[in-house]
């Protein structure tokens, strides 16, 4: 190994002065000014000009950039030693380099060299390592220079960097792109994952043989949703790499749809003190989001579940890390607790036995070629080594060597999780420039004039066009933006329930995501997935209603009434024959109902009417077995008969109004209902006009009035019913008899006791409509009885009629607020046909009872006064009309003797 400087050194003592190019002066400036770090020459002398950096001499020359030490506290570039994103990855990087040398088959008679340098996790200081990379590339005005003597000085040149390996993290890989690309040195990065860096306009020199953060954040949002969950925070540290991430995850997530983000919180770089305890304080705004996607470095993620312990908030979050977290046991140290369940996300790796057997042999007297070796040493051993003008620290054991120190048995060793993606990137590179050779140096043993040098660009379009087998096995290749494939494996730290707690593998992501739901678990060792959403799913019929701005988040209303649940946003009404099932994400047919003869509704009025059939039936037996007897005669039998007819058909009609509707049921319930009343009335309103006339046409003469034979009194009545029976043909006409189903009838707030009812085509209006004419004939017979009412009894039936016309009225006066009154009810045509039809059934009973009875008792129980009596003459009639009008006595009662003479 040999000595260069980062800038052309002067071999003439002398030279004071010298002058850079007209190309990026002030950039390269540090360049001229570095110094050597007193503390590099203790243990390698040979780096006096390179304090930080390795140099491997070789036929083509690598840079390397790797985070060796940590970021310094402020005002200092560098921290504490990283043991193993640090050693490790250089080290593998050294192991990779080894082994492409010692093949024959791979850059045969090429030697690859190394210029590696530390980044200490540090943007703006791995640009300025950086360039030394560039150095070579800088054409330098060297005219004005000169030794003492006269002569041009000689300068060594320093060496040609062809490609760069890093850096590791993205905001570092990001400011050494930016250099790199105008200069034309291809970058291929082992751990950068930042979104950002695969836009092929801005960093077009860039590569990695990871995938990007936006497949792992594609991963880590399909991980979310398998979950169920769908309401999430955020948590990046500030830089490229969190920020990105964090902003590839919102952006993959709102594109897809089904998860809102609660709250999107940044880590500051140089967090202040209490800072973490705020960002846990902000966390728990938004409660029900306990699920975490995290994009933070370690030290982020330790503090974050320090202060979730701290606020009794252990189990509460479950976090989603990123590669960053991984499986690494630094972030969780100590705060298993804290950290279990966490799903976490890593590129799918392999440990690469070889690198193993290669580190764990190293030593302090092998491998003196990593300058930084000895400060791994003493802190992976926790020792000091001795070293001339330094007093040992009595508190701290001294260092053995390979005597008793050994790698992975003295200490503890686990390879870290990106020595695959060194290993992978130093040979992407390799395959380019052998293949680059072999095109451009088909007949050459080394390097040849056409790639002496290395033209940059060309290079990148043989790195981009790389595609072999890997460390791991799995190939490496590039897309046209430089990203490497996606291929994730998904772990979760579990405790419980494990012999060897840790992080176990529960799936994988390759383009679509395959996860062991079974295999999972959460604080404490429970198997159910705990819930991350803003809002619990809907019941079965409810409805969400959105919270405006917020897509993950609504309100459960119940779809009410006669609603159904359409979709999960909108309540539909049933159709009307319809009604929500239980649980309203449907409608089914509305039951149909009938008036039923078991009913109650139908019982009372169809015994009523029964025994009206069977009184009125009993009544025409015995005017017809006594037909001609006095009394029969006497009562007018032909409108007798006549109005029995009527009476019968009231009563009858009950039985249509409870019977199962149909065309025929209905037509005659639209005949008969009329009818029988109007046939009825009609027969009493002309023997009470019959009657009126008689006594009124007696008053003014003795001459008979017209019209009162029985013929004329049938031919009377049965006109005045033909109006009834021709008003019904022409409803007949006009609109014909059939069923229909009424679901409004009962249509109750609750649906459950909706019903469709199967009746007649014959509304409330209609029915009235068909009684009214009955109606006026019963009224009109009551004004003519009320008329009629001082005729003497002896003489004719116009006080039985009155009477019998004063209480049919006071019984269809009670009907029509008990029929109307009822039109809201849920048992409206139950409580509407049973008073209709009672109303009928009493109203024939009342004509029957008054009229006919006490002449049927007469007739049956006293023969003996249905006897022939003398017939009266109009002359007689004259009489007490003339008698009746006199009202001698003080309550102005006259007592009318009969004429026997007539």
């Amino acid at each position: 190994m040999t000595s260069s400087n980062h800038a052309p050194l002067s071999l003439c003592p002398d030279v004071a002065t010298g002058r850079l190019g007209a190309l990026w002066p002030r950039l390269l400036l540090p360049l001229w000014i570095w110094t050597s770090d007193p503390a590099g020459q203790v243990w390698a002398s040979h780096q006096h000009f390179h304090p930080h950096s390795i140099k491997l001499p070789g036929d083509i020359t690598l840079g390397g950039l790797f985070p060796i030490h940590a970021r310094g506290p402020h005002g200092v570039n560098c921290g504490e030693l990283k043991k193993e994103k640090g050693i490790h990855r250089m080290e593998a990087m050294l192991y990779a380099l080894d082994q492409i040398n010692s093949d024959p088959e791979l850059l045969p008679n090429i030697t690859l060299g190394a210029r590696i340098l530390d980044t200490c996790s540090r943007d703006t200081y791995a640009l300025e390592q950086s360039l030394t990379f560039v150095q070579a590339l800088i054409q330098k005005d060297t005219s004005d220079i000169r030794c003492s003597n006269g002569e041009p000085p000689l300068i060594r040149k320093p060496e040609r960097v062809v490609g760069v390996i890093g850096a590791s993290a993205s905001s570092v890989s990001i400011m050494v792109a930016n250099i790199l690309r105008l200069f034309e040195i291809p970058q291929v990065s082992y751990a950068s994952t930042a979104p950002e860096l695969s836009d092929n306009n801005r960093y077009d020199f860039f590569s990695r043989v990871v995938p990007p953060d936006s497949y792992q954040a594609q991963a880590m949002l399909d991980i979310v949703k398998a979950l169920g969950w769908n309401y999430v925070s955020t948590l990046a540290s500030e830089g490229n790499y969190g920020e990105s991430g964090v902003e590839a995850f919102m952006q993959i997530s709102r594109e897809a749809g089904g998860v809102c983000i609660a709250q999107s919180v940044k880590i500051p770089r140089e967090p202040a003190e209490g800072e973490f305890d705020k960002i846990i304080k902000r966390l728990m705004e938004t409660s029900n989001a306990r699920g975490v996607i995290i994009f933070a470095n370690e030290d982020d993620i330790k503090r974050v579940l320090e202060a979730a312990r701290q606020a009794n908030l252990t189990g509460h979050f479950l976090f989603v890390g990123s590669d960053s977290w991984g499986a690494k046991s630094s972030p969780i140290a100590e705060l298993e607790d804290v950290a279990e369940g966490a799903v976490t996300i890593l590129p799918k790796r392999a440990s690469i036995d070889g690198f193993d057997q290669y580190f764990m042999s190293r030593s302090l007297e092998n491998n003196r070629r990593n300058i930084w070796f000895a400060e791994f040493w003493e802190d992976d051993f926790r020792c000091k080594l001795t070293r001339p003008g330094i007093k040992l620290d009595p508190e701290k054991k001294k260092c053995t060597g390979t005597r008793g120190e050994r790698i992975g048995q003295d200490s503890s060793y686990e390879q870290e999780g990106k020595v695959q993606f060194v290993i992978d990137a130093v040979y992407a590179v390799a395959y380019a420039l052998h293949n680059m050779h072999q095109d451009l140096c088909p007949n050459s043993h080394g390097v040849c004039s056409s790639m002496d040098p290395v033209e940059g660009r060309l290079l990148l379009d043989y790195i981009r066009a790389v595609n072999f087998n890997g460390s791991a096995g799995t190939s490496v290749l590039f897309n046209e933006n430089g990203d490497a494939p996606g291929r994730y494996d998904i772990f979760q730290f579990q405790m419980t329930n494990h012999s060897h707690p840790g992080y176990h593998v529960i799936g994988q992501w390759t383009n679509n995501l395959r996860l062991n739901l079974e295999e999972m678990q959460w604080s404490g060792g429970d198997k159910s997935v705990p819930e991350s959403i803003c809002s619990f799913p809907c019941k079965p019929g409810e409805r969400k209603k959105m919270v405006k701005g917020v897509p993950c988040c609504w309100h459960c209303e119940l779809c009410d009434g006669y609603q159904y649940q359409l979709d999960e946003f909108t309540c539909e009404m049933c159709p009307t024959d319809m009604r929500p099932i239980p649980n309203r994400t449907a409608c089914c047919p509305t039951p149909i109902i009938k008036l039923e003869w078991n009913s109650p509704w139908a019982l009372v009025p169809a015994s009523l009417a029964m025994l009206g059939i069977l009184a009125t039936s009993a009544v025409v037996v015995t005017f017809i077995r006594f037909n001609d007897t006095p009394i029969v005669r006497a009562s007018g039998r032909e409108l007798s008969y006549v109005l029995l007819t009527g009476i019968f058909l009231i009563y009858l009609i009950t039985f249509l109004m409870i019977a199962e509707p149909g065309v025929v049921v209905c037509a005659f319930r639209r005949l008969l209902l009329g009818l029988g009343m109007a046939i009825t009335y009609s027969a009493m309103l002309t023997k009470t006009n019959r009657i009126y006339r008689i006594f009124e046409q007696g008053k003014k003469s003795v001459t008979p009035p017209k019209f009162i034979s029985p013929t004329s009194q049938l031919a009377i009545t049965f006109i005045l019913i033909s109006v009834q029976v021709l008003g019904v043909f022409v409803w007949f006409a006009v609109v014909p008899p059939h069923t229909i189903i009424d679901y409004e009838e009962l249509r109750p707030p609750n649906p459950d006791l909706a019903r469709g009812i199967l009746k007649c085509d014959m509304s409330d209006l209609s029915i009235i409509c068909c009684l009214s004419y009955s109606i006026v004939l019963m009224i009109t017979c009551t004004v003519y009885a009320v008329k009629s009412r001082g005729v003497p009894e002896t003489f004719n039936e116009a006080k039985p009629i009155g009477f019998t016309m004063y209480t049919t009225c006071i019984v269809w006066l009670a009907f029509v607020p008990i029929f109307f009154g009822t039109a809201q009810s849920t048992e409206k045509m139950f409580i509407q046909t049973a008073t209709l039809t009672v109303s009928m059934s009493l109203s024939a009973s009342v004509s029957l009872g008054m009229l006919y009875m006490p002449k049927v008792y007469v007739i049956v129980f006293h023969p003996e006064q249905n006897v022939q009596k003398r017939k009266r003459s109009f002359k007689a009639v004259v009489q007490a009309a003339t008698l009746s009008q006199k009202t001698d006595k003080p309550n102005g009662d006259t007592k009318i003797e009969p004429d026997r003479t007539q």
